[in-house]
């Protein structure tokens, strides 16, 4: 694979599925215990904040490997992992991306997919493949020849196997979706969920269907093979996001739902009350269903430990590593992977080490101020003005790396006249012909030298991410040394292409900042 680091998790069955009841936010934290152990299921408490249901892995398990992102140059997740599991699926295909490119290596997508679906109606035993694909309704519709023209063809063959769903930001109407040019609509919200999901298999990531991620656009991707509940999850999580957003019919028109307030011409308010609900029953079904199964597991009495369930005969190896998926919609007022991301930075202990990368290094001003309130050490990971997406972009997209270079020179002025230029490290990423757009976290606890927890996903930690963009990740929280051998390996491979920031960066001639960005950027940022 070339542009992509990549975890592969193999088989989580649900029999192994404990019940990880929520605490609230403000609940008092679990005293640490100097075990590991205990160490580690006290970060399970955070991610149980999430008011989400965890999913398991057990610890017999642990088939899963890591590649180096750049080793196989030209053979993407899509193109190897993500095109061999469309080739062998039998029963669904669920894909969520910001947009789907529209040159050759994206045409063999659909290709796949025509395939596949040609395949499974002429087998002797038809199947009931379906594939659902979700995307931005702003993104996926510019230019003449956009993501929309890519996947009418599929809609038009299959129009019982096929639904293609547009996410339009209910913040986008009126005078200002009139007044805003179509380049830069996308600035007030988008569909940023980024899901490929093959049966029982799952890609999170924070990569699109474009070619570059598929060749020299630096990411991460996690690849959870059979974990049918984790499927299942983010199955109905698409179909929700599905419904309240635009269907794309065949002539190239789109729909609402029957029933479904229109998202940017019907009553906002109601659009919002309306999606929540529609997603938070997803969250609640899946949290009942996790119930039902730890009671199961356990000889059907749900009070019963995993310890007493070994002791009556249960000789299955405990569980080592957790994954919890979590989802952030500012829009619709679920705020799941905020209050999570805010809960880790918070409880990270002195002596702990958190390595959080960002494509777009723009972080919120809470985010920022825990960065610089805790006692942790930080070493942010961002992009050099090189490899940042828009270098080199025609027009006011031009501008934007140097922006980010403000907004950084910002943050480290910060961090300078506080004094904690030791503790709070910024790095920059740099790859001749490459972009980057990885993001992330890794958590190693204090005296430790591998990580115990990583986020994974779509989020970028800015404020785009926490209040404007529905976004997704999963944190998997690990026991396994092998795991956390192989997160530690994805970490140093991303850090290891990178430069420590210093004073004496700012002072080289492509960080120099002209003066009207500086003065627009404030306004700005809030967008981008």
């Amino acid at each position: 694979m070339a542009a992509v680091g990549s975890l592969a998790i193999s088989s989580c069955p649900a029999g192994h599925l404990p019940t990880l009841l929520p605490v609230s936010r403000g609940c008092a934290p679990v005293p640490v215990d100097p075990k590991p152990g205990s160490r580690v299921r006290c970060l399970q408490l955070s991610c149980q904040s999430a008011v989400l249901p965890s999913r398991v892995l057990p610890a017999h398990e642990g088939g899963s490997f890591l590649k180096d992102p750049g080793a196989e140059v030209g053979v993407g997740p899509f193109r190897g992992s993500g095109w061999g599991q469309i080739k062998v699926a039998k029963r669904r295909v669920v894909m969520a991306s910001l947009y789907l490119g529209t040159g050759p290596l994206e045409q063999e997508l659909v290709d796949c997919l025509e395939s596949t679906l040609e395949k499974s109606l002429q087998a002797k035993f038809p199947s009931d493949l379906k594939v659902s694909i979700l995307l931005d309704f702003t993104r996926g519709s510019r230019g003449k020849k956009n993501s929309r023209t890519m996947l009418l063809p599929l809609l038009q063959r299959f129009p019982e196997q096929v639904r293609v769903s547009l996410f339009h930001t209910p913040d986008l109407r009126g005078l200002l979706r009139l007044l805003v040019p179509e380049r830069f609509n996308e600035t007030i919200g988008l569909q940023h969920i980024k899901v490929y999901l093959f049966d029982n298999s799952v890609i999170l990531s924070g990569a699109n269907l474009s070619d570059s991620y598929f060749t020299n656009r630096q990411d991460r991707y996690v690849f959870l093979q059979d974990c049918a509940e984790i499927a299942d999850f983010f199955t109905e999580l698409v179909d929700a996001v599905g419904d309240v957003s635009l269907q794309l019919q065949g002539d190239n028109t789109v729909q609402v739902v029957d029933g479904m307030v229109h998202p940017y011409k019907g009553d906002r308010a109601a659009y919002c009350k309306a999606a929540n609900k529609r997603v938070m029953d997803v969250i609640h079904s899946a949290r009942t269903r996790q119930q039902m199964l730890h009671a199961q597991t356990f000889h059907g009495d749900s009070l019963l430990t995993q310890e007493e369930a070994a002791a009556a005969g249960d000789r299955r190896p405990a569980p080592d590593t957790w994954i919890y998926p979590l989802i952030q919609m500012k829009p619709f007022e679920i705020q799941i992977d905020e209050i999570v991301t805010e809960t880790l930075l918070t409880e990270a202990e002195r002596g702990a080490r958190v390595y959080l990368t960002t494509g777009y290094f723009n972080l919120t001003q809470a985010y920022m101020d825990l960065v610089l309130g805790t006692r942790a050490e930080y070493q942010i990971l961002l992009a050099s003005p090189e490899v940042n997406g828009f270098f080199g972009a025609k027009g006011v997209a031009g501008a934007i790396p140097a922006a980010y270079v403000h907004i950084e020179r910002q943050f480290y002025r910060e961090v300078c006249s506080l004094g904690q230029q030791e503790r709070v490290q910024l790095q920059e990423y740099w790859r001749r012909g490459w972009t980057f757009h990885a993001k992330g976290l890794w958590l190693y606890l204090a005296g430790s030298s591998l990580p115990c927890l990583t986020l994974i996903g779509s989020p970028n930690f800015g404020y785009r991410s926490v209040h404007r963009d529905l976004e997704a990740q999963i944190a998997i929280v690990t026991e396994s040394r092998a795991l956390q051998q192989q997160l530690h390996q994805e970490q140093e491979q991303l850090y290891l292409r990178s430069g420590v920031v210093s004073s004496a960066t700012f002072e080289q001639p492509s960080r120099q900042v002209k003066l009207w960005v500086k003065m627009v950027t404030p306004l700005i940022k809030n967008f981008f």
